[in-house]
């Protein structure tokens, strides 16, 4: 039903994910509402479409849906003020491969009061995504709500952590371990894997540091590499 959930605009897109029960919490849908995916690609003529984009840099910005996918998934696990006021939470999220800065912006809007990291290693797309989120309206800067690094996200940032969720952007070979140690207890992680063929990937765990995996689904992402090769296309 992915393909037929193309809108007109931001709102016909979201609203007819929702019909075709690719959203299904009302939370997610508010969010991915007050996030304008034109402000997200380089040609708004397709930003409404369900489909990856190119956004430059041998980069892609995942379809709707996908994102969509990943927000019903990980709500559950994401940082709540109430869980915070008794300690038991960690305030932090992490979006590796953050490209268009997109997710970001959709992850600060379900938890304004965390900080969202974004990390990308091509400084051009850093630099892009900031200007992505400005012009959506949301800040990205150091020490505020939303930050975004250049780095290399297969090893994480732990100066932020622990995460309560880790959202992967790009299809790594095996699950970095970095990035199973830099979550929280509890906490998730949502993760393209493989080579070739690929699936994603939920990473749980509990409050005791326990590590459950979960294959979900097949897909086809650009993979989780050097920066040199991205610019390769190698």
């Amino acid at each position: 039903m992915a393909w037929r959930s193309s809108g007109s605009s931001n709102a016909d897109l979201i609203d007819k994910m929702a019909k075709n029960g690719l959203i299904n919490s009302s939370k997610v849908a508010e969010a991915m509402r007050k996030v304008d995916r034109k402000n997200y690609v380089p040609d708004p003529t397709w930003a409404y479409e369900d489909s990856p984009q190119r956004i430059g840099f041998g980069a892609t910005i995942s379809a709707p849906h996908m994102h969509a996918h990943a927000c019903e998934n990980l709500l559950p696990f994401l940082p709540s003020a109430e869980r915070d006021r008794e300690g038991t939470a960690s305030r932090s999220i992490l979006d590796v491969g953050s490209g268009s800065g997109y997710l970001c912006a959709v992850f600060h809007h379900l938890a304004p009061h965390s900080t969202v990291v974004g990390i990308d290693h091509i400084q051009g797309l850093v630099d892009q995504s900031i200007s992505n989120l400005k012009a959506d309206g949301v800040s990205a800067r150091k020490g505020g709500r939303v930050i975004v690094l250049c780095g290399d996200g297969r090893k994480g940032e732990p100066e932020y952590a622990p995460y309560s969720i880790i959202h992967v952007g790009a299809a790594a070979p095996q699950i970095p371990q970095p990035l199973i140690e830099q979550l929280a207890k509890p906490g998730r992680m949502f993760i393209p894997v493989g080579e070739g063929s690929q699936d994603i990937w939920q990473i749980d765990k509990d409050a005791q540091g326990a590590v459950t995996k979960k294959k979900l689904f097949g897909v086809m992402y650009v993979p989780l590499t050097d920066a040199d090769k991205q610019w390769r296309g190698v």
